[in-house]
């Protein structure tokens, strides 16, 4: 019973991880575009906007904090492969197990700084310093939202991993 709810936990985790990182990778497009018109606006018209690179900037920033989750999920994330490699499956997931205090570690002091700036920016209103001065507090709150997707999807790897390194498949 207890394992069947587990293993229920990781599968959501994973869906909700796997589905926000193919809903951003759409963020690339209106990215591209905005890039684009700027490019466009600037040098054939000689005309540049004033949005075009804050936008551009915060489309990129959600797109690279909020696919985090997705990239853990894929296994993504940098890591030296030399040696780690060339290890066995379970021995993977031991060297992952040992390594994880660092992780959680991180997403905790990431999470609650995260919130304390993005509660800050928001409470204050806060908006960039240009001539645009479009609102910095939506994505500055982003911050926390992604590092919790990330913290849940790196807790899920962590119970795999666990299950792994006793010789128990979770799947």
């Amino acid at each position: 019973m207890i394992r069947g709810r587990i293993l229920a936990f990781c599968r959501a985790v994973e869906t909700i991880s796997e589905w926000s990182g193919k809903t951003l990778s759409f963020f690339i497009v209106p990215m591209f575009l905005v890039l684009v018109y700027e490019v466009v606006m600037r040098y054939a018209f000689n005309a540049p906007t004033r949005f075009a690179q804050e936008t551009s900037v915060f489309i990129y920033g959600t797109t690279g904090i909020l696919g985090g989750a997705y990239v853990l999920l894929h296994d993504g994330h940098v890591r030296m492969d030399a040696i780690y490699g060339r290890l066995s499956s379970r021995t993977q997931a031991i060297v992952d197990l040992a390594t994880s205090s660092f992780f959680f570690f991180f997403c905790g002091l990431l999470l609650w700084q995260g919130w304390e700036m993005g509660y800050f920016s928001f409470a204050t209103r806060e908006h960039t310093g240009t001539s645009w001065g479009p609102p910095y507090y939506p994505i500055k709150l982003v911050i926390p939202l992604a590092t919790f997707l990330i913290l849940l999807q790196g807790l899920a790897k962590f119970i795999r991993n666990l299950n792994s390194a006793i010789g128990k498949d979770l799947s």
